[in-house]
């Protein structure tokens, strides 16, 4: 793999993600909220700040499922049967998904308390 031409490794990436894609329900949720915030950003045109939070914990989110689901994948081909090291690998690496998942509820519960003020105005002055 190493030396390999920058589109032949971006090629990889995009296969990788793609396969997570097509196995991991969990990571079509996490993209489908993603896409969800996404509209949400371009509905309230908020500043460049709240781009970037949202940008970075939905990568962070999306990315720690890919890493989870691929050592999860990793560790049941090396260790198939039950055992408390692979339920304790296991539950760490959902430990880093939630984490991550956490870390995108507070950047919404932000944006949702720096913007509420001025959504409420706005509904109020629309003649609701």
């Amino acid at each position: 793999m190493k030396g390999r031409p920058l589109r032949e490794r971006l090629g990889f990436a995009a296969a990788g993600i793609a396969e997570g894609w097509r196995r991991e329900q969990s990571f079509r949720v996490h993209v489908g909220i993603a896409a969800t915030a996404l509209v949400v950003l371009l509905a309230t045109r908020p500043s460049p700040v709240w781009w970037a939070m949202f940008g970075i914990v939905a990568a962070l989110v999306t990315a720690f499922e890919l890493v989870n689901s691929a050592l999860e994948a990793l560790v049941d081909l090396l260790h198939p049967g039950l055992h408390p090291e692979v339920k304790a690998i296991k539950d760490m690496l959902s430990g880093a998904v939630m984490l991550a998942g956490v870390a995108a509820l507070l950047v919404a519960a932000a944006f949702v308390a720096a913007h509420a003020q001025g959504w409420l105005a706005w509904w109020q002055g629309s003649g609701r």
